[in-house]
């Protein structure tokens, strides 16, 4: 099994049969994760550099770990206290790490695109660990994988996304791989929190009452309020999105049905996703955390030419 990519950009250009197998092969990479002994030597010989332009807490552990895992040479690289600050281009920046022999890129910035800038300009595989409001494609496909791993499948799932859908990359890159395995998808959210274009361009359907969305679907991915990405006030207070968009257990318990809840982190607790609702054994929210590892494990793997 090989992909039919050299990078992993986003998901909006990937083949349906790329997914299949990054998710197979991250099946494989968590019964790995089970053992005691939990390395493995399939990229010894490999250096990844580790890109990071924004804070990140989640994803910057995951890859390390992931790489870790399989034995490969590792830099991590923090825009702050570098060069950067200085004026250095992130051309002139990523030019100076590749001289050093790295094989790999693994990047979150946030402008949009700037992954895609790099793939054209450098020989190394980059892996877009986020950029700006686009894409975040590995978040996408752990979310895929644990959504299997729950409830047995992706095709003819109905999965809400709910909350700031206009800033979120992870929303996105959601749509786009839930739509090609064959699920359904509603997003729900104030309305000034969903892009007008996003129900005839991405073929999704919007449903402003909460109540309503949780109804419908079999999964809900909860997202965060994304106030650092906001130009201006686009809900009255954070309260009253909690009253009219939170996910409290009250509301789950009136549905006389058990849906799975998702949340990719940071969550804010007692906002989008009350803490008896993250705690509860509804959440699968550590379980993402968890198939993180693997599912990036995948991704180097498959992305170094190991088939």
């Amino acid at each position: 099994m090989s992909l039919s990519t050299k990078h992993l950009l986003g998901i909006k250009n990937l083949q349906k049969e790329d997914i299949a197998i990054i998710l197979q092969t991250a099946g494989q990479f968590r019964e790995v994760l089970q053992r005691p002994v939990k390395k493995v030597p399939s990229l010894r010989d490999v250096t990844i550099v580790n890109l990071f332009y924004e804070n990140s807490t989640r994803t910057r552990i995951s890859f390390e770990l992931a790489e870790k895992r399989l034995s490969a040479d590792t830099i991590n690289f923090a825009a702050s206290g570098s060069s950067v600050s200085k004026g250095e281009t992130l051309l002139d920046t990523v030019n100076n790490i590749l001289s050093m022999k790295v094989d790999m890129v693994v990047m979150r910035h946030s402008a949009s695109g700037a992954p895609h800038f790099l793939a054209k300009h450098i020989p190394a595989a980059i892996v877009n660990a986020g950029d700006g409001i686009n894409e975040h494609p590995t978040q996408a496909l752990l979310d895929a994988f644990s959504i299997q791993q729950a409830t047995g499948g992706l095709e003819g799932r109905k999965v809400a996304i709910i909350g700031d859908i206009m800033h979120s990359r992870v929303a996105l890159s959601n749509i786009y791989l839930l739509k090609k395995m064959g699920a359904e998808v509603v997003v729900s959210g104030p309305p000034t929190l969903i892009p007008k274009y996003i129900e005839p361009a991405l073929g999704v359907k919007v449903e402003y009452d909460l109540k309503k969305a949780l109804a419908w679907c079999d999964v809900a991915n909860v997202l965060r309020i994304q106030l650092e990405r906001q130009n201006q006030v686009l809900f009255s207070s954070l309260r009253e999105y909690n009253l009219t968009y939170g996910v409290k257990k009250s509301l789950l318990d009136s549905l006389n049905k058990e849906i799975v809840i998702m949340h990719p982190g940071p969550i804010n607790r007692g906002v989008e996703l009350d803490s008896d609702v993250a705690d509860s054994g509804h959440s699968i929210i550590l379980n993402q955390v968890e198939n993180g590892v693997a599912v990036r494990m995948a991704v180097l793997y498959l992305l170094a030419g190991r088939n």
